[in-house]
């Protein structure tokens, strides 16, 4: 095997008089896919930066082999120096990187490249950074939570986009769809240490369950064996003096491996201990929706769409951003009038919702506020009050923690605390708007079981594509122009549903075009159509269809800049090679503008004959 491009060996580090690491390693290969996972606070995002060369580590060595070059997606990036978006995204170019790169990567992640930084979201500047590490291309990519603030499409698309770079990628994720199908190898974060698993997450969790198991059994055996020593103590130092004292000894070692392997099977074993406050029962419909429009400036976010929920389902909402999702959650709510049709809602609803932004309360509120409301040291969970550092406890916080104000919380943390305080509200119906950003994946496990165990009714929000097909009965996807279907089944029914669908378009195209149908509207979308129901276009087809034309437009600049590099008349002579590579590239250039445009008149003929049928 070829050497590392990047080591880390023997890291420590200490942060407030808490050791983080105590000797963490850590190998980064030539196009490595590897994932770095571990509780929140476990030092995942502080490895990636010792790994940058952000963090200096207390000790320990950091080797990067000389030519390397590493990117690393800022988490908090600061445009302030820049005058476009544009600027802060090609600043980290390289020499002989390729400058259109930026302009096709902020194109697909819905970025404007000449808008002025200081009008950018949260989400918008994160989306920003990930463009900037991506463009250079560079040996090594070292990604922190690549896809918060990103669509589906946007998610898969950036998927896809990472299986074909040649850089190593080392990324932290809390999406389990989106390691399973990057990572190759794993490396576990965990109680000071790093361990590598030469396998795909996939395959990491039954690995660390039987190291745990295995951590159980040998401190059992030495319980065990200080058990017997202990004996030996009180009823055998009666032999030579030399040798009662090096076997005392010993057990002092013995019991201080125990104190170190209690301490850690402790820290490993903890959770999160997660109940959702429960209402009374509602009726048994919920909402029942009929025919309800809601349109923004003339633009449709909702057009002429019907559904009914009864008590306990859980309805996934699935779109890209823009696309009217917290709209709709505002209709079935009740948080919002249609501008057509009608709702009714059920009885005795009791609903919960857990904002996205997570935003609902002062950065300067302390846990303690936050938790009772600034009502003194007891929280009304459900019908019943708990003290509050016995409710801290149960979402993993310290008792030392209840005068921190939520600006000092880290972002697991204060998804813990939001998921705290709704669940502390009874309710029989749960409105959840992405719920999972910034929770480690043991938590995201809990807050499952307890969705599994709710009797109640639940409405998410979210890009997680584990996490839906996890929780949901059925999802509501958008299709383009304000058209939402209801599908039955989670987020993989959803996707198995519409590459089924885009296939068929496909060769009813195909068809069509060869025998000459393409003059007649509607064909290829009545074959679409068996069932008599009106095909629309899927919302990965709409986005296509939205972003294509832009992505042509690089191209079709670039190529005109390739073009112009040819016709220098000396160009050939200074640098024959250099002619070869540019020719090259020219070719490979107008074969992706081939691809695209082809793509973008199939998908532009489709919703022509969709419109006409």
């Amino acid at each position: 095997m070829a050497p590392p491009l990047l080591t880390l060996q023997g890291i420590h580090l200490t942060f407030g008089g808490t050791p983080l690491f105590e000797g963490a390693d850590l190998s980064v290969f030539e196009r490595d896919r590897l994932c770095l996972v571990g509780r929140n606070g476990s030092g995942k995002s502080t490895l990636l930066k010792i790994a940058a060369g952000i963090v200096e580590a207390d000790d320990g060595e950091r080797f990067v082999k000389p030519g390397v070059t590493v990117r690393y997606l800022e988490q908090e990036p600061d445009l302030s120096a820049y005058g476009t978006v544009a600027d802060y995204a090609g600043s980290g170019l390289d020499a002989g990187s390729d400058p259109h790169r930026v302009t096709y990567l902020l194109e697909h992640l819905g970025l404007d490249g000449a808008g002025d930084p200081k009008t950018l979201s949260g989400g918008e500047m994160r989306r920003a950074a990930l463009v900037r590490a991506l463009a250079p291309e560079p040996d090594i990519l070292l990604l922190d939570e690549p896809t918060n603030h990103l669509d589906l499409p946007a998610i898969e698309w950036l998927e896809d986009e990472l299986k074909r770079e040649r850089s190593a990628v080392v990324l932290i994720s809390h999406d389990r769809r989106f390691l399973e199908n990057l990572s190759r190898r794993t490396c576990w974060i965990d109680r000071g240490t790093a361990r590598t698993l030469e396998r795909g997450f996939a395959e990491f969790e039954p690995w660390r369950d039987e190291m745990l198991e295995e951590e159980e059994r040998d401190r059992h055996k030495l319980e065990r064996k200080i058990h017997r020593e202990n004996q030996w103590v009180i009823h055998g130092v009666s032999g030579r003096r030399k040798r009662n004292q090096k076997r005392l000894a010993d057990l002092h070692d013995l019991r201080e491996e125990k104190r170190r392997l209690t301490a850690r099977g402790r820290d490993a074993r903890d959770t999160v201990e997660m109940t959702a406050a429960e209402a009374k029962s509602s009726g048994k419909q919920v909402v029942e929706a009929k025919n309800i429009s809601k349109s923004w400036d003339g633009t449709p976010a909702i057009s002429d769409f019907s559904i009914k929920i009864d008590r306990g389902d859980r309805i996934g909402i699935i779109g890209p951003n823009g696309a009217g999702k917290t709209t709709l959650l505002r209709l079935l709510t009740g948080d919002l009038e249609p501008d057509e049709g009608s709702i009714r809602f059920g009885t005795r609803l009791e609903v919960v919702t857990l904002d996205q932004k997570r935003e609902s309360l002062p950065p300067t509120t302390s846990l303690r506020d936050a938790l009772t409301d600034g009502g003194g040291d007891m929280v009304m969970v459900g019908d019943s009050q708990r003290h509050v550092v016995s409710y801290m406890k149960d979402f993993l916080f310290r008792p030392e923690q209840i005068g921190t104000p939520i600006e000092a919380l880290s972002g697991g943390e204060r998804g813990r605390l939001m998921l705290a305080r709704a669940f502390a509200r009874p309710s029989n119906l749960l409105v959840l708007d992405e719920p999972t950003n910034d929770l480690d994946l043991e938590t995201l496990d809990l807050l499952q079981e307890l969705l599994a165990d709710y009797s109640g009714t639940v409405f998410l929000v979210s890009h997680d594509r584990d996490f839906l097909d996890r929780i949901v009965t059925s999802v509501v996807a958008v299709e383009g122009g304000g058209a939402w279907t209801l599908y039955p089944g989670g987020y993989g029914y959803v996707e198995r549903t519409i590459r089924a669908r885009e296939a068929e378009a496909a060769k009813a195209v195909s068809a069509s075009t060869k025998s000459g149908d393409r003059d007649k509207p509607g064909e290829a979308a009545k074959a679409q159509s068996k069932s008599g129901e009106k095909r629309r276009l899927s919302f990965k087809e709409q986005y296509a269809l939205d972003t294509l034309p832009g992505e042509i437009a690089a191209l079709e600049k670039k190529i005109a800049a390739e073009q112009k590099r040819l016709e220098d008349p000396g160009l050939y002579e200074r640098d024959p090679e250099g002619f070869s590579r540019i020719a090259d590239g020219l070719a490979k250039l107008q074969g992706q503008l081939a691809e695209k445009e082809e793509a973008w008149l199939e998908l532009e003929v489709l919703r022509e004959e969709i419109e006409g049928a």
